[in-house]
């Protein structure tokens, strides 16, 4: 006969290669933390209801509390045998506590148990993510601000484009990461609502009361459909596709600090702590967070497509494939949360080098357009602008000169709208000045894009603390 908690209608014991093909311990028992507090609310609850006695439930909480004080200890085995989490701990307290811990199951199955244990888990972990994030936005708005006067080239196809400021590119960055902020929000209220008490998918014949559940652990909402409640794997998608994003925004951002650190480039320098060298070559200095970064972002994009083909041919209700739902949700948890923490100290110690960037945004034709729209103010049409640009452009090539050491005279050939206060509309500082359209990248409206993002911050920050206090009954 089958020593398995399940093992009533076996006749076998199941093969040791199967034993742990299908176990799941090695991973899930991250969870013990959601486990425990969910068994205590669910034992309180049948407490409630007068399927167990107040002392039996008494007995059961006391139970888990130890058990979870002794895997924070260290002091807990894990057993393949007994194949998850949540066997693992019943096993434990039924063996510390008698028969009283045999009953904590009742109106109950793994499949309504997993659920809530991820759930819970994962408002803990967007609550930690959701800081973290908050924390490298804050840092990436200082840095910013902190560089409102530096000026480099904008670039389209990787060619010098036009000149903006350094605060004005890194606040691209900062809209990235506060749309990611509120993707993350999404995936909180999908982790925020209760499954326990759908059973393995219909429901139970106890007179449970999934409510009290609910409110006990500070579930906002409880599913409305048992079947739903065992098989929605939404909230664990909407996380994969907010940390693809995430670590699409910090790809692009490492490549151009990648770019930037070169000596081709030399606009920045990482500090020492954030970069590392070679075992051969003792001049080196390689960016190698910000590559790690970039080399990241790939393993999450599998996660994500991992788990959308896991799922996509998944009749209802429960299926054993759902056990892959674990492994890429824990390593892409992992990995935003190291990234972000990393991405942080990066960008706060760099150095900028503004010499080399205004140098790179005056060594070359960066002020065209302005000069094109400097004749469109004088009255002439745009198309026929651009044609007198492009060709002070080439004969500036030619005569290896840039346009702002073309002398007057020579521009009048080119056109008689040309006139005393050309030079001046065309300087670096006037180019970037000048464009104080809304989002533009005159410096004023960098300082009001601050303004902005800091009573995002605020709210943000609001929100973390509501995130923080719910998962606070995770300690209770």
């Amino acid at each position: 006969m089958s020593s398995k908690l399940w093992g009533g209608r076996f006749t076998k014991t199941t093969d040791q290669l199967v034993e742990a093909f299908n176990a799941s311990i090695q991973f899930d028992q991250r969870l013990y933390r959601e486990d425990i507090r969910g068994s205590m609310a669910h034992a309180r609850m049948l407490a409630k209801v007068g399927i167990l006695t107040q002392e039996e439930a008494a007995s059961i909480v006391e139970g888990l509390a130890a058990i979870r004080a002794d895997i924070d200890a260290g002091e807990f085995e894990f057993s393949v045998a007994l194949e998850d989490i949540h066997m693992n701990i019943e096993k434990r307290l039924t063996d510390r506590i008698g028969a009283a811990g045999a009953k904590l199951h009742t109106a109950r199955s793994r499949n309504d148990q997993v659920s809530l244990d991820m759930h819970l888990y994962m408002r803990r972990e967007v609550g930690e993510i959701a800081a973290l994030l908050q924390e490298l936005l804050q840092a990436l708005v200082d840095v910013a601000e902190q560089n409102a006067d530096v000026i480099l080239p904008g670039y389209t196809h990787l060619q010098r484009a036009q000149p903006v400021t350094l605060a004005h590119h890194l606040l691209t960055y900062c809209q990235m990461l506060a749309r990611d902020f509120r993707r993350l929000e999404n995936v909180w209220v999908g982790a925020d609502i209760m499954p326990l008490g759908a059973g393995a998918l219909a429901g139970t014949t106890f007179p449970i009361d999934r409510q009290h559940v609910a409110d006990e652990l500070k579930f906002g909402a409880v599913y409305d459909n048992s079947m739903d409640a065992v098989s929605d794997r939404d909230y664990l998608l909407d996380f994969l596709s907010f940390a693809s994003v995430l670590m699409m925004h910090l790809s692009r951002l490492s490549e151009e600090i990648i770019l930037w650190s070169s000596a081709e480039f030399g606009f920045i320098e990482l500090d020492d702590a954030y970069s590392t060298g070679s075992s051969m070559m003792p001049q080196k200095k390689n960016p190698d967070v910000a590559e790690l970064v970039r080399g990241k972002t790939g393993r999450v994009y599998g996660h994500l497509m991992g788990l959308l083909t896991t799922a996509k041919g998944l009749p209802l209700t429960y299926n054993k494939d759902l056990q892959e739902d674990k492994e890429g949700v824990f390593d892409a948890i992992d990995t935003v949360k190291v990234s972000l923490s990393v991405y942080r100290g990066m960008l706060t110690t760099m150095r900028v080098r503004r010499d080399r960037m205004l140098q790179a945004a005056s060594g070359d034709f960066a002020n065209a357009t302005d000069l094109a729209d400097y004749l469109v103010k004088k009255g002439l049409p745009f198309r026929q602008a651009h044609e007198v640009v492009g060709k002070a452009v080439r004969h500036a090539i030619e005569t290896k000169r840039l346009l702002a050491e073309i002398p007057l005279n020579e521009y009048r050939v080119l056109s008689p709208l040309f006139e005393e206060d050309l030079l001046n509309a065309i300087t670096i500082d006037e180019c970037v000045n000048a464009r104080r359209s809304l989002g533009g990248t005159a410096p004023q409206e960098a300082t009001r894009q601050i303004a902005v993002l800091r009573t995002l911050l605020a709210a943000q920050a609001e929100k973390i603390a509501v995130y923080a206090e719910k998962n606070q009954v995770l300690a209770e």
